[in-house]
């Protein structure tokens, strides 16, 4: 079979297979009651005990059990207390309107029922505040099931170690779930760092995911704002389907890599802004399928196999003030024909001249070439991209065109890269790599491929 079917396919099939999981496995289970009794906290008397609208501080310590808050209360912790959970299923249920959980170390012990969505912390109420809390050892870690205008913030999930994907949950899993708040929470080693379902109108500010499968996995969720957040090290990457008027803005894309990882992957997707972004070190950056009306605009795609996957189901999308730099292929198009508009870009493989001096290249910039066309359909054809042999291939192409090529073409392609400065910096944990070492290294190799493409072309 074809490289080019086979990897085509295996992307879509990958997207539609995960979002059928997901139409029945996130369906939500029986709601879990009050915990049993041997299974209860010592701290349930004290809630039980507690009138509505007050405020229950527990001391520091450990305090074994489930509790489940079923009246308007504060729960604070004071000095940092541990609920360490049952192990049978949700260490702390939310059932009660206005509740506010602050300031707790909990612990789900490995326990309970992905059937049930055991969480460490499980709301299934409007107007809950997640504060400061810690979760470790859960299923999933926080899971808002109906929680209108839920708010999750500075919240650490810390997932089971050992277990694969398949059997674990969420970090952060909002369920047909409205105008909910995701502020500054840590997600790591879970299933998906945060899933949103059916859940409109929310605000995602600051949140990391990182060391997961998907960092982002999102589906009929509209208008939603995405800022300053990171997703990282993902095996698959984000994956957005069937939504619209999402905006993504100063988010980080960053490291997601393996057969089916994505910086940012729109499927079934509508009137779309991502802006300012950095998408980095992906092995595909941006994925367009079925998806249409949606601007891509001052954001960098950065040493990524492919920058673009473009699918011709997609149309009326525009890319305008991007920066790509250092990628393998600037654009793998799927199909024939493709009406999206590409201007105004900085390609860091663009080598043609500006003899006007107006900072645009005198001829608009091809972004596909015979070698992507060869590279698709031969199978070893990546162990030559970057090197003589594809160099030599595009010149000879160039001077004696004998493929039609699709017209993917950017009408007015910046000969410098652009100035972006709300890009975020590619920071890590361990040895720094910010954007401008990045682009410093990416640019230096850059020159090499550029100098060499001109010497071809001298010699053809």
């Amino acid at each position: 079979m074809l490289a080019t079917l086979a990897l085509a396919a295996a992307l879509t099939a990958a997207a539609d297979a995960a979002a059928d999981a997901t139409q029945h496995a996130a369906l939500p289970g029986a709601l879990e009651g009050r915990p049993g009794s041997a299974e209860v906290s010592p701290l349930q008397a004290r809630i039980d005990a507690a009138a509505p609208g007050a405020t229950v501080v527990v001391e520091a310590g450990t305090w074994r059990g489930d509790i489940v808050i079923d009246r308007p209360l504060r729960v604070i912790g004071s000095g940092r207390p541990r609920l360490e959970g049952s192990g049978a299923g949700s260490v702390v249920r939310i059932r009660a309107a206005g509740v506010t959980v602050e300031g707790f170390d909990i612990d789900g012990r490995g326990g309970g029922n992905l059937a049930r969505d055991s969480s460490g912390i499980h709301v299934a109420a409007t107007g809950a505040v997640v504060r400061d809390c810690v979760i470790v050892n859960s299923l999933f870690g926080i899971y808002l099931r109906e929680a209108h205008g839920a708010v999750v913030e500075r919240c650490t999930v810390r997932g089971i170690p050992g277990k694969t994907p398949g059997e674990k949950g969420s970090g952060i899993h909002a369920w047909n779930t409205n105008e909910f708040r995701l502020i500054d929470n840590l997600v790591e080693d879970v299933r998906d760092g945060l899933y949103v379902q059916s859940s409109s109108r929310g605000v995602i500010i600051g949140n990391t995911a990182r060391n997961l499968r998907y960092g982002l996995h999102y589906m009929y969720s509209d208008d939603n704002l995405f800022e300053g957040n990171t997703f990282e090290g993902g095996a698959a990457g984000t994956a957005i389907m069937y939504s619209k008027r999402i905006v993504f803005r100063r988010n980080r894309f960053i490291r997601n890599r393996g057969f089916a990882s994505v910086g940012l992957l729109l499927k079934g997707c509508d009137d779309v802004l991502a802006e300012s972004n950095l998408i980095a070190d992906n092995a595909r950056g941006i994925f367009l399928e079925g998806s249409n009306n949606n601007v891509l605009r001052g954001n960098v795609v950065a040493s990524s196999d492919m920058a673009i996957v473009l699918y011709d189901s997609c149309a009326g999308n525009r890319f305008e003030g991007n920066s790509f730099i250092a990628n393998m292929t600037p654009l793998w198009l799927v199909g024939r024909r493709t009406d999206t508009l590409f201007t105004g870009n900085y390609w860091s493989g663009n080598d043609e001249a500006d003899l006007d001096g107006d900072g645009v290249s005198d001829r608009p910039y091809r972004l596909t070439s015979v070698f992507d066309h060869v590279r698709g359909n031969l199978l070893a054809a990546d162990l030559f991209t970057g090197g003589p042999a594809a160099l030599a291939l595009g010149a000879a192409e160039e001077a004696f065109p004998v493929l039609q090529p699709v017209g993917a073409l950017d009408t007015r392609p910046l000969v410098r890269a652009p100035r972006l400065p709300e890009v975020p910096p590619a920071r890590r944990e361990g040895p720094a790599a910010d954007y401008a070492g990045l682009l410093g290294s990416s640019l230096l190799g850059v020159a090499g491929v550029v100098a060499l493409t001109r010497a071809g072309r001298r010699r053809a």
